[in-house]
């Protein structure tokens, strides 16, 4: 009994597991909060700073932006090449799309010239110099103006580009003698043309056009295929007339 009382006062006096644990993790806090003052010190606040940008950034997707494309005359999808003119024709489509003959990027007959009428509408340019001379709209649908656009056309002179559009309604009251002056400049569906026919065309006078260019095109009105009410879909050519022809 004696020996056992001897050896609960050794054990009393040894510290505990628990009282060891309680020091060691103190200790190890001391030498953390040390480790990291000597690093603040001696990393530059600059590199923490784009380390963590760098850190928050880790995963995200690169935002790659392409270049917006860049506008081309008459807006065309490709560009034409220097030495020619830029033209695009479109015919009127249902009530609100209206007519346009733009050439070298800019707008002979539209809604924003406020020279767009409803029948054929014709625009004149000197081949030579590429500026317009005279831009006209005759109605087919009322009055008598066929013999007035045979005048404007003929009135054109040698090396002149000329461009007609429809708007609404050409062909009514479109004359056999002026189809026959505008089949003469080449058209092949003057003939063919009838009520609100969607119609673009583009000749030449005293110049020969090459004969890969877009040159004339057709949609006829139909009831049952018209893409507005009353009105066939609109129709348009574009493409790039050498400066330098025959």
């Amino acid at each position: 009994n004696a020996e056992s009382e001897s050896n609960r006062g050794q054990l009393a006096g040894v510290p505990g597991a628990g009282t060891l644990k309680a020091v060691f993790f103190l200790f190890a806090s001391i030498c953390a909060w040390y480790s990291g003052y000597l690093l603040a010190e001696l990393i530059p606040e600059v590199s923490l700073s784009s380390a963590a940008y760098s850190i928050r950034n880790i995963g995200e997707r690169p935002i790659l932006k392409a270049p917006a494309p860049k506008r081309q005359k008459c807006d065309h999808w490709t560009p034409c090449p220097s030495d020619t003119y830029a033209y695009r024709l479109l015919s009127r489509g249902g009530r609100d799309k209206y007519a346009k003959i733009c050439f070298e990027d800019e707008l002979l007959i539209g809604e924003k010239t406020g020279n767009v009428g409803r029948g054929i509408n014709i625009a004149i340019v000197n081949y030579m110099t590429g500026k317009v001379t005279a831009t006209q709209y005759f109605d087919m649908f009322e009055g008598d103006n066929s013999g007035q656009m045979i005048n404007f056309i003929q009135s054109a002179p040698s090396k002149s580009l000329l461009f007609m559009v429809t708007h609404d309604d050409g062909a009514s009251r479109l004359k056999e003698d002026a189809k026959k002056v505008i089949e003469g400049l080449g058209s092949k569906h003057i003939r063919n043309i009838q009520f609100r026919s969607s119609w673009v065309f583009v000749t030449a006078k005293g110049l020969q056009l090459p004969e890969e260019i877009q040159r004339e095109s057709i949609n006829h009105s139909d009831s049952a295929r018209n893409r507005y009410s009353g009105w066939p879909a609109e129709v348009q050519i574009e493409g790039c007339i050498p400066k330098k022809t025959s």
